[in-house]
């Protein structure tokens, strides 16, 4: 991948730039924001980390939508943030109309790029940004699920004491309250989590990576989350970049699986270099198809809500 541009020079977008940078995941990142100066100083303070962290990539800052030209791959990070107390689906209006704004940029400066959002609501504004540009799901993507699994294995190892290196996770689902964590597919170097934690204790980790964003929000109260969310989006570069053909749990545009048609939901997925290849469909216990049924409403309820905004 020769370049990535990231939409937005906050938090979220300056610890991704600075993990693309360091894994040197593609020649160039572009940070673009609209705060005059902004992208350009947080753009030169990653290149002057380059000499402790021996890296050449070539990072810069820009104001101009137009700097993204050439871009292999647009993630979009810009957004207002949650504030405590505040859903994700209390930003939905504002952060749809940038949105909105950021994906006629990338219509008209880079249109054969892919696009990675990670701004929130995710699922809603995933499935904004295909319905926008009209392009195959293939291109369009979401991150959300790399980011509640990575949460729910940190929880394990806390729980364990064992390695998080040895703790495989899945979450589906929307990236919101309705999140769908999977037990029954979590396990410690092959061997099921509950072998080692009870029901009961499984049943607060659960509950604990469903609240994971909240809770880091009101223990900053200034910030939300944004190293994990720039480590989870720079695992999904490295797959594309490097074509893995990773399985990750990503948030897709759903095309009959799981009896869902033309919205967006975090599913397994196998990413490479043509970025989202495929969807992998799981069999679920009756209770699993519930919890997933119920968040695919939720997100449904976010969409049509959105479309009452916008009148499309």
């Amino acid at each position: 991948m020769e370049k990535v541009v990231i939409m937005g020079a906050g938090r979220v977008g300056e610890t991704t730039a600075q993990f693309l940078a360091e894994q040197e995941l593609c020649r160039e990142v572009v940070l673009i924001d609209i705060r005059e100066d902004a992208p350009q100083g947080v753009a030169l303070d990653i290149l002057q980390t380059a000499p402790f962290f021996r890296f050449d990539t070539e990072v810069r800052g820009s104001n101009d939508p137009a700097a993204m030209a050439g871009a292999d791959l647009v993630v979009i990070t810009a957004g207002i943030p949650r504030k405590p107390g505040m859903s994700r689906s209390d930003v939905l209006e504002t952060n749809a109309a940038i949105i909105d704004g950021i994906v006629d940029d990338v219509l008209c400066h880079a249109p054969r790029a892919s696009i990675l959002v990670v701004s929130n609501p995710v699922d809603v504004l995933t499935w904004r940004v295909w319905q926008r540009t009209g392009w195959p799901r293939e291109r369009v993507m979401g991150q959300a699920g790399v980011l509640d699994a990575s949460r729910m294995a940190t929880f394990i190892a806390m729980e364990t004491g064992f390695s998080s290196r040895d703790i495989t996770t899945i979450v589906l689902g929307g990236h919101g309250d309705s999140m769908v964590p999977l037990p029954r597919f979590c396990t410690i170097n092959g061997i099921p989590v509950s072998h080692f934690v009870s029901e009961e204790r499984i049943r607060d980790i659960i509950q604990r990576t469903r609240d994971g964003g909240a809770e880091i929000l009101a223990l900053r109260k200034n910030s939300s989350a944004y190293d994990a969310p720039g480590a989870s989006v720079a695992t999904m570069v490295d797959a594309i970049s490097h074509n893995r053909r990773r399985l990750l749990p990503c948030v897709a545009i759903l095309q009959g699986e799981y009896g869902q048609d033309a919205i967006a939901m975090g599913v397994p997925c196998v990413l490479g270099q043509s970025g989202l290849e495929r969807v992998v469909e799981l069999e679920f216990t009756e209770e699993e198809q519930r919890w997933f049924d119920g968040s695919a409403r939720a997100v449904a309820a976010d969409i049509d809500r959105l479309k009452a905004l916008t009148g499309n």
